[in-house]
């Protein structure tokens, strides 16, 4: 380049100069125009106060059977629960799981004319929340999330099963540590600004493995055995674990969410 400048005649070197300054300048100014527009552009928080339906999300496989003791006990306590039927098998694209609950969680909101719908996802439903809130409109209308044992930063099963002959389903292999999707997800903030974030997860789970992939950073994170030290809850065991159903109250109330205490071990 210098040599390119210094066969210019002085005239011309300024001028070229002078165009690649302004040319920076510009790219300057819109890279700051672009911050701005995000910035004044950012989600605003739906209120706290008002608690709309629950839904909630199975994990991988769709097994909706599996949130019965969830919307039991979320009916019992005078909340509307609506378990999202999945789409296909349980096993497609996340991000197409992540559309569809955009689609459901609009209509129920519409339908029960609230401001706000809360989110319990289940396993790998935990990460179909996430994909909503990030990518699907959700931050606009989600008051709180939960995510019960959700492999937020992948598991070490999916990693197996991608490594099998054939390979094992799309939502799958995007479950494994450091996916593109993953990746993507977990890039900047893991509990983007719109609802307030809990998760809950047992050292004793066995699929999602490490078990700490199931915590976010920014959200309240309790583990089960923090709070009952004897329990040997595995994965199943969460819809229907003792301290899962304690923080219901809580973590979806309209109080800042807190680990459950005295839980009924």
């Amino acid at each position: 380049m210098n040599a390119v400048l210094d066969a210019l005649s002085p005239q011309r070197r300024r001028l070229v100069l002078g165009a690649a300054a302004l040319a920076l300048l510009l790219i300057i100014a819109f890279a700051v125009i672009n911050i701005l527009r995000v910035t004044t552009e950012s989600t605003e928080p739906v209120p706290q106060d008002d608690p709309g339906p629950v839904l909630l999300v199975p994990g991988y496989g769709g097994n909706v059977g599996s949130l019965q003791p969830l919307a039991a006990a979320l009916r019992s306590a005078g909340r509307t629960a609506i378990i999202v039927e999945p789409t296909g098998d349980g096993t497609d694209d996340l991000r197409s799981q992540a559309e569809h609950l955009a689609t459901v969680a609009d209509r129920v909101r519409t339908d029960a004319g609230a401001a706000s719908v809360d989110i319990i996802g289940y396993s790998a439903g935990g990460v179909v929340a996430r994909l909503w809130v990030r990518d699907e409109g959700g931050a606009d209308i989600a008051r709180r999330v939960l995510t019960l044992g959700s492999p937020h930063h992948g598991t070490s099963q999916a990693a197996l099963g991608a490594q099998l002959a054939g390979g094992c389903p799309t939502a799958c292999e995007q479950l494994a540590p450091d996916s593109d999707l993953l990746r993507r997800l977990n890039a900047g903030d893991e509990s983007p600004v719109g609802p307030l974030w809990a998760t809950v997860r047992s050292t004793h789970d066995q699929v999602v493995t490490p078990v700490d992939s199931a915590a976010l950073a920014g959200a309240l994170n309790i583990v089960v055995q923090d709070v009952c030290p004897g329990s040997t809850a595995a994965h199943g065991d969460l819809p229907s674990n003792p301290v899962v159903l304690a923080a219901l109250g809580s973590v979806l109330g309209v109080a800042t969410p807190q680990t459950p205490a005295n839980v009924s071990c």
